[in-house]
């Protein structure tokens, strides 16, 4: 349960902030290719993607989540997690994958363009960057984490059985040079206090956010979400216990506690 006191509102819905996004003439470039959820939006979006998927408009954990993709020969491979469990299916046609969706989730849903993600050790990942401020103060980057999939999952998150690499492991398990790992941090940083300004200003009173950003397989950077419903951070307790430390001053500063 939440602490009554908290007070760091929110932009509900994954449409939302990436019309926002889009709004902005450089970190539209960031933003994969999202519409909502309708049959004529699963045809157009299946031609014009390889793969896409389909997410609740709001929600977190990796649960109720579709990815959709071309099989071979013809028809589509549906994907789909079910509290811990990924379901595969094979569908006809567009048509068919957009009932079989509408059929098994009663939730506002989005479409997205699939990234092929950026791997390490054979496993996609993503990068999550919280951004918090306090009370009257400026954004501020406290934790970078990798999440790490879980072999064969469509969705990266720790709570789906993936793994959490802080930005120094993961250069290492890469073989990249730690001048890079910096480089990385630092365009990311950039880019996090980008985001946290501009949303900022479609949404008064915000004072966190989990930024989760990807890099496909020619290292192009995408934002694939933008989380300021209270992120998770409580995994990093063991990750990075300094990291951990001044999220939780940062977090008491607005009243949560739950971390």
């Amino acid at each position: 349960m939440y602490d009554k006191k908290y007070n760091s509102r929110s932009i509900y819905g994954k449409l939302k902030v990436c019309r926002y996004l889009n709004a902005h003439k450089t970190l539209k470039k960031l933003v994969p290719h999202t519409v909502s959820f309708s049959r004529e939006h699963m045809e157009t979006m299946l031609e014009s993607h390889s793969s896409v998927y389909v997410k609740p408009d709001s929600g977190s954990q990796g649960m109720g989540i579709f990815k959709v993709k071309k099989a071979k020969g013809s028809g589509y491979t549906v994907k789909h997690i079910v509290n811990k469990k990924q379901l595969s299916e094979h569908l006809s046609s567009a048509s068919a994958v957009y009932e079989h969706i509408k059929k098994k989730s009663d939730k506002k849903l989005i479409i997205q363009k699939g990234i092929i993600l950026d791997r390490v050790n054979g496993r996609a990942y993503d990068i999550r960057v919280m951004v918090q401020r306090k009370p009257g103060g400026s954004w501020t980057v406290n934790c970078y984490s990798a999440k790490v999939g879980a072999p064969k999952k469509i969705v990266t998150n720790y709570y789906q059985g993936g793994m959490l690499y802080t930005m120094e492991k993961l250069g290492t398990e890469q073989g990249k040079s730690a001048e890079t790992t910096s480089t990385r941090k630092a365009d990311l940083k950039s880019k996090a206090l980008k985001i946290a300004k501009h949303l900022s200003t479609k949404r008064k009173g915000m004072h966190e956010l989990g930024i989760d950003f990807a890099y496909d397989k020619k290292q192009k950077l995408w934002v694939i979400e933008v989380n300021s419903n209270h992120p998770q951070f409580y995994p990093m307790k063991r990750l990075d216990p300094k990291a951990y430390k001044k999220m939780k001053e940062f977090a008491r500063s607005y009243g949560r506690k739950d971390a």
